[in-house]
């Protein structure tokens, strides 16, 4: 793991003991990426213990509350946000995909995230999502679960959990990737407009050989 890797080199703890405290689902989403200062001689169940007091002071009495008026939690925000970064680099675009994934979850609508799916096969080179992707059997597969994975599938920045808390008002509930590798998505209420959408995306795969 990169963070555990990183916070090894600059304290007295191996990095493995790191890593096996930050697995734990209960201690991951607590994780708020930040530059900290720390004595060097900070071990592993000390440094722990910092980010999750630094986490406590992130989430201020305003930010709990911004959650709860969307109907999640603070840990589920940050399992939101993991999936939404994972879903665009584009800042612009947090907010209504965040918006759009809780439009999913306020009518039980299954989130069906790409990102997920990736995280559940272990497999960062996957491209192009398929139908045997959709039918492994993991509670990240968020095809066959509705609601949100059990955890966070990366540690999100403060931007994107922001984006949650405060997501843009709208009745979308579908997008797809733009054609063209810009990074941005096109955003549908129907799915009729939504399917039209995915087979342009789809032949400009095709097009540029982008199979798997």
């Amino acid at each position: 793991d990169v963070i555990a890797g990183k916070i090894a080199t600059r304290i007295a703890a191996d990095s493995v003991e790191v890593l096996n405290l930050i697995r734990l689902d209960s201690i991951r989403w607590q994780i708020i990426p930040n530059t900290y200062d720390m004595w060097w001689e900070t071990d592993a169940v000390g440094a722990i213990n910092r980010l999750i007091n630094e986490s406590q002071i992130w989430w201020t009495s305003e930010r709990l509350e911004k959650a709860k008026s969307q109907g999640v939690s603070a840990e589920e925000a940050v399992i939101l946000a993991s999936i939404v970064q994972a879903e665009t680099s584009v800042l612009s675009e947090a907010p209504i995909i965040a918006g759009l994934y809780l439009n999913r979850l306020k009518i039980g609508q299954a989130l069906q995230a790409d990102p997920t799916l990736i995280y559940a096969w272990d497999d960062i080179s996957i491209t192009r999502v398929l139908d045997i992707h959709k039918a492994i059997d993991s509670p990240y597969n968020t095809y066959k679960n509705t609601g949100l994975p059990p955890g966070t599938i990366r540690t999100p920045e403060p931007t994107f959990i922001d984006a949650v808390l405060n997501p843009a008002e709208h009745d979308y509930l579908y997008m797809c990737a733009e054609p063209g590798g810009t990074g941005k998505h096109v955003f549908e209420k129907r799915y009729r407009d939504h399917l039209k959408n995915a087979r342009k995306y789809q032949k400009w795969l095709n097009k540029n050989r982008i199979y798997r």
